[in-house]
């Protein structure tokens, strides 16, 4: 199902019912949608479709209905029709298809309704995120798994349950399980209310209402309780002493309240003096000092359809004004379920911020007064489905969710609870590095990697890239790093990883490929033979042992040795002669020192002639024919 919390979302959708010309056969099925009664408003406006009646504004209507069920197969069908069929179809529309595109595993259409979107709002946070990182869907399936999420499964029931806190030796959840409660339009389950249950090491024991006045016959939500124990904050529909409130439009409204402790049961029910029944307020969460009360809200002036706000709780009871986080956290789509860790950092739902579909859970961590860069928190925490109501236990490592990934019931997804357990800190940075060849592109295995600390400029870690090229770190975050890496045959580079990193990053490192320019101004003087010999005679050795002092200085280079006859002789004698005298050079050079690999060699018989004299050679000329030569060449690996 989809949660208490979008009827936070309700002016979104009577602002499209208001400002469309109704087909004239929607009567009924609008009036459902503008009730939030979702599943009679699909079956209505399915029957206007198998009547032959459906044009682009049922089409659209429908599309969300399935929407806002969580039944994205259905959406993802009648949003294709709406998009392929509007002569000027909304942007919202693009969002929404790419979204449970996403849901649906389809990635590709995902990112093209998304490209959509982006061309009718650039300048919507949303598509500029978006623009910035087209591949975030492959990096977040590539995220290294931080925790383990396993379902309650004897806690969870076929309805919606969600929202477990813990305080204490107490969770707290929200269950729509009371069968003596009406059915709630949206998805025709019971009204939710608020349960709790002892827990003991890994058990958790038979749930109960909470008792006192808490749960009410209207919807009750999320829950948060300070420090001291003596104050519950929950969400609940605008009823108060028996009054429910709706807004000019006929729409009841959420609102935080706060109930005490009072002999075992939570009663004195009050509404927080920033309610207001023209929009919602709800899903609380505290500080650790319980000082500042956190909360969604879609009051004027926010970003988006949902926004987080906090407010200060005041010694004497009072409250502040609530003052929104602000862009870095809240974007034109919903955020929602706050809440904030023993250290401060904040984890929130939202479908704005860039995820794997629907709602995923984010966090952000504490700067000042303040939070930093906003991270996802990656598989298994995030699902296709919706999830949310995120809350941990720095201390024991572990926390629960509530998501609706099992699937989708008569057109409706439920949600379950889940036990989370982390298994990498994420104070911790993961760091991959791969390191390539700059020119060719290819890995480059058994290069050394090496981690400093900027500031103090220490070694931290060390270690060799594998076959594939890869190496990887698991650091602190919070610090500057400077990565350097070194390989044979390479010049050395490095990369800086800022401070500022957290979570996981890939980086890849090119080297460029040492190339030592041939020296120049060597005189390699050719070596000669007498007649009909191969032997090196003392002057050729003379020049030879110059030729191995250029080779130990330039170790990155090779040689290539090619000898040659006079004209003298037949051709095969002379090829066979010429093999015999490149084979003594070799062996010369070997023998001083040169590794084999180094030398190539040829025998080019008479063909070569320094001196092309034919018949009129001198015997000056036949000398000089009577050679080894030597060429050097760069060494390529």
């Amino acid at each position: 199902m989809r949660k208490l919390y979008y009827i936070i979302t309700v002016m979104l959708f009577l602002s499209t019912v208001c400002l469309q010309a109704q087909n004239k056969y929607t009567k009924k099925a609008d009036k459902y949608f503008s009730q939030l009664k979702y599943v009679k408003a699909a079956d209505k406006y399915e029957d206007i479709v198998s009547d032959g009646h459906a044009d682009d504004y049922v089409y659209k209507q429908l599309a969300d209905s399935y929407y806002n069920l969580y039944n994205t197969v259905e959406a993802e069908k009648y949003y294709k029709t709406y998009l392929n069929t509007a002569e000027n179809p909304e942007a919202e529309a693009y969002f929404n298809y790419a979204q449970v595109l996403k849901a649906n595993g389809n990635f590709d259409e995902s990112n093209s309704a998304m490209d959509q979107f982006s061309s009718l709002m650039p300048n919507d946070e949303r598509a500029i995120s978006y623009k910035e990182n087209k591949n975030y869907i492959n990096d977040l399936l590539d995220y290294t798994p931080r925790f383990t999420v396993e379902e309650l499964e004897g806690l969870n029931t076929e309805l919606s349950d969600f929202g477990m806190y813990e305080f204490g030796d107490n969770v707290y959840f929200v269950s729509a399980r009371n069968q003596s409660r009406k059915d709630y339009g949206w998805n025709k389950q019971p009204t939710l209310d608020v349960y709790v249950s002892k827990k003991m090491q890994d058990s958790i024991f038979k749930p109960e209402l909470l008792k006192g006045d808490v749960n009410s016959k209207y919807h009750e939500g999320t829950v948060s309780i300070t420090p001291d124990g003596e104050t519950m904050y929950f969400t609940r529909n605008d009823y108060t002493d028996g009054d429910y409130e709706k807004d000019s439009l006929g729409v009841g409204q959420l609102k935080i309240y706060k109930a005490t402790l009072i002999n075992d049961k939570w009663d004195d029910v009050q509404s927080l003096p920033f309610n207001n029944s023209e929009y919602s307020t709800g899903h609380t969460a505290l500080s650790p000092d319980g000082k500042t009360l956190y909360f969604s809200s879609d009051m004027p002036g926010g970003s988006g359809m949902s926004d987080l706000y906090k407010v200060s709780i005041n010694e004497d009871g009072t409250y502040g004004t609530p003052v929104n986080l602000g862009s870095s956290i809240n974007t034109p789509g919903k955020e929602s379920f706050p809440f904030i860790d023993s250290e401060g950092t904040l984890y929130f739902s939202s479908n704005g911020q860039l995820g794997l579909g629907g709602l995923d859970v984010f966090y952000a961590k504490a700067e000042g007064d303040a939070f930093g860069k906003v991270k996802n928190l990656g598989q298994p925490i995030n699902s296709a489905g919706d999830d949310f109501a995120y809350t941990f236990n720095l201390d024991a490592k572990e926390g629960y969710l509530s998501s609706n990934r099992s699937g989708v019931t008569e057109n409706v997804a439920n949600d379950n609870l889940y036990k989370v357990v982390q298994i990498i800190p994420l104070n911790e940075l993961l760091v991959a590095v791969e390191v390539t060849d700059e020119e060719t592109a290819k890995v480059i295995e058994g290069a050394e990697v090496v981690i400093y600390n900027t500031d103090t400029e220490e070694e931290i870690e060390k270690s060799i890239t594998t076959e594939d090229g890869m190496v990887n770190f698991t650091l602190p975050e919070g610090v500057a790093y400077d990565v350097q890496v070194n390989a044979e045959g390479y010049e050395s580079n490095s990369e800086a990883i800022a401070a500022s990193e957290v979570g996981e990053l890939n980086l890849e490192i090119a080297l460029t490929p040492i190339k030592e320019i041939v020296p120049q101004n060597i005189d390699l003087n050719p070596i000669y033979f007498e007649f009909d010999k191969s032997d090196i005679t003392a002057e050729a050795a003379f020049e030879l042992d110059k030729l191995v002092d250029v080779l130990t200085k330039y170790p990155n280079m090779d040689i290539l040795v090619e000898s040659h006859t006079d004209i003298r002789g037949s051709n095969s004698y002379n090829q066979k002669l010429s093999e015999r005298r490149a084979k003594a050079t070799v062996d010369y050079l070997i023998e001083k020192g040169v590794s084999a690999d180094r030398i190539s060699s040829n025998g080019l018989g008479e063909t070569k002639p320094k001196v092309d004299c034919a018949d009129s050679c001198t015997e000056e000329d036949h000398q000089t024919n009577r050679r080894s030569e030597f060429t050097l060449a760069l060494k390529i690996d």
